[in-house]
């Protein structure tokens, strides 16, 4: 496993968590397990997806495909939540652009 992948994958964990604890707040620690789970596991699931080999890209490029990767996985959790999750469809956005900023920071560009 590349060292890319394993820091996005780790880093979706990580913003999976982050998202569990707003998401329980957010609900007033009322937010089902099975809710929370999917939440955490989407967010890894980007995590994977954002950590996948790309050919290589400038770090626009690359922040760009992070947050098209962000709206296209998490617009699946905001499906499966009957459009009623916004703030997670929108942070997911945010979270494809935060990892693939975090993985371009020191990687040569093309």
């Amino acid at each position: 496993m590349s060292q890319r992948m394993k820091e996005s994958l780790i880093g979706g964990v990580l913003l999976g968590l982050v998202c569990v604890v707003g998401a329980t707040i957010r609900s007033g620690f009322t937010a089902s397990p099975v809710f929370v789970f999917s939440l955490w596991y989407n967010r890894v699931i980007l995590g994977l997806a954002v950590g996948a080999p790309w050919k290589a890209a400038s770090r626009s490029k690359a922040l760009y495909r992070g947050a098209w990767l962000g709206l296209a996985i998490s617009f699946a959790f905001y499906c499966s939540t009957n459009f009623q999750d916004p703030v997670s469809f929108i942070a997911g956005v945010v979270y494809g652009v935060v990892l693939e900023g975090w993985l371009s920071r020191s990687e040569k560009t093309g």
